[in-house]
């Protein structure tokens, strides 16, 4: 998004929130995508829902009032997200929301929260697939201000797939797992049942988990038996990539695994009862496996067995969407002629 930008001659203030920060998380990926330092970094940090939205509402409002921005383009459905639309519309400055439009109609979940206030608040709504602009007219966001414009993460994706490409080293046949999410991990017995199933899976291929550190800090604190699975720290993302691109099947709770995925056509387990990302299901290689061990042990011998749900790849996924979005931005703040 920067570079689609920068070509088109727009001046930009990157500004890091610092939600996320851990090294591994957060500093690499601006390393490995040849991301530019950001001219800001919020340091906000972790904390409870509230404390977090209310740190970058604080320290993002001198920042807007800095630089006075024609636009601020947001990202995504976490905490920062809605907090910065927050703050815009607050002080009257146009907002555009990169991914708008996503919905899990699960209000227990915060993103889905941070997702309805951000779409209301913004100007201009950027969409990854048709579903997003169906949600967004039905709750009465006008057609005008909604732009199917495709996915950004796959733009980025399909700039780094050839360095992953050419990874090398792994098992020969495998399962890939990601765990983060509170509904996971926060509860001894479900993560003990996800991790028996794992740990069952064992026996059929090797079984690979780059540990979120939150997730770790549980196993440790719930003393969950994670047996013989080969256990990571976090991930690069071309390391990531990689492993994603040659896995058997893959495990996640993710939402952006869930898109990746299905890009890349591997067959993608979901351990959730909905997605915000439903085209993944319907048009891509995704399987809603719930809270049911059983239904995951049974899919994951399904893709071992070679007869895994193959999907397609949704339009617009083409690696083009930053430069749509550069040039719907581009055109909105040309000045208008006297």
């Amino acid at each position: 998004m920067l570079r689609a930008l920068e070509t088109r001659g727009a001046k930009q203030t990157l500004v890091h929130t610092g939600q996320h920060y851990d090294a591994n998380m957060s500093d690499v990926f601006f390393t490995q995508l040849a991301m530019r330092t950001p001219d800001v970094n919020l340091e906000v940090g972790s904390g409870s829902h509230a404390a977090q939205t209310a740190e970058v509402m604080i320290r993002i409002e001198p920042v807007l009032l800095k630089y006075r921005p024609e636009i601020v383009l947001v990202y995504g459905d976490v905490n920062s997200t809605m907090a910065a639309a927050l703050v815009c519309s607050k002080m009257g400055i146009r907002m555009g929301h990169v991914e708008a439009g996503l919905r899990s109609f699960d209000r227990t979940m915060p993103e889905e929260i941070n997702r309805l206030v951000t779409d209301q608040l913004a100007d201009l709504l950027f969409t990854p697939s048709e579903d997003g602009d169906a949600n967004l007219l039905r709750e009465g966001i006008s057609r005008d201000r909604i732009h199917r414009v495709g996915n950004v993460m796959i733009d980025t994706l399909v700039q780094f797939l050839p360095a992953a490409e050419k990874a090398n080293g792994f098992p020969e046949k495998y399962a890939l797992v990601t765990l983060h999410r509170p509904s996971n991990v926060d509860h001894r017995e479900r993560l003990a049942h996800i991790v028996a199933s794992l740990v069952a899976i064992q026996g059929e291929a090797d079984v690979v988990f780059p540990v979120h550190p939150r997730t770790r800090q549980r196993l440790r604190e719930l003393s969950v038996d994670t047996g013989r699975l080969r256990l990571l720290d976090p991930l690069p993302y071309i390391e990531f990539l990689a492993l994603q691109r040659h896995a058997a099947v893959v495990i996640t709770d993710s939402g952006g695994i869930q898109e990746e995925t299905t890009f890349l056509q591997v067959p993608c387990l979901t351990l959730r009862k909905n997605t915000e990302r439903p085209i993944t299901v319907t048009l891509g290689s995704n399987i809603l496996v719930g809270e049911d061990p059983a239904k995951l042990t049974e899919e994951v011998f399904r893709s071992l067995r070679g007869q895994a749900k193959r999907g397609g790849i949704p339009p617009l996924w083409d690696g083009h969407a930053a430069d749509r979005i550069a040039e719907i931005v581009m055109k909105a703040t040309k000045p208008t002629a006297s």
